[in-house]
């Protein structure tokens, strides 16, 4: 546990890209954890949805690499990105026309301390990724 700039109590959560040249240090608790369908989160990701974290009261430091930190913002809408410009990597970002601090599940280093709260715009859900339940599973990338 961390102090706060507030002076309460608040977990520490790290974090960092692929490439290793960006760090960050995160303090505060998630009050939602999203798995997002809409087209945006789709494109962003590459993926079937996004897996983003939301915390309103945190503090978001830098440990290493900020010059390397770039974001995007999507015109006329909340979607906003932040990534390492060298190795492409999902990096949290601060939302301010929401007031909260945006960290994608997968760059955090630290245990995930939330289970997702929902699935969101599933109207934009992907076809084939619809129903996950009969593809089969393995440890590794099997023999193709």
């Amino acid at each position: 546990m961390a102090l706060h700039k507030s002076g309460s109590m608040s977990k520490q959560h790290l974090g960092s890209c692929l490439c290793g040249c960006v760090k960050y240090e995160f303090y505060g608790d998630f009050h939602s954890f999203f798995l997002c369908y809409c087209g945006h989160c789709r494109k962003d990701s590459g993926s079937a949805h996004a897996a983003n974290l939301f915390a309103s009261a945190a503090t978001l430091n830098w440990i290493q690499g900020e010059a390397e930190v770039k974001n995007y913002q999507h015109a006329n809408t909340l979607h906003s990105r932040s990534f390492c410009q060298n190795c492409g990597s999902a990096l949290p970002t601060r939302v301010e026309k929401m007031n909260c601090i945006v960290v994608p599940a997968g760059s955090l280093d630290s245990a995930v301390t939330i289970q997702p709260t929902a699935k969101i715009y599933v109207g934009s859900c992907a076809t084939w990724a619809k129903s996950f339940n009969n593809v089969p599973s393995y440890e590794a990338l099997p023999l193709l």
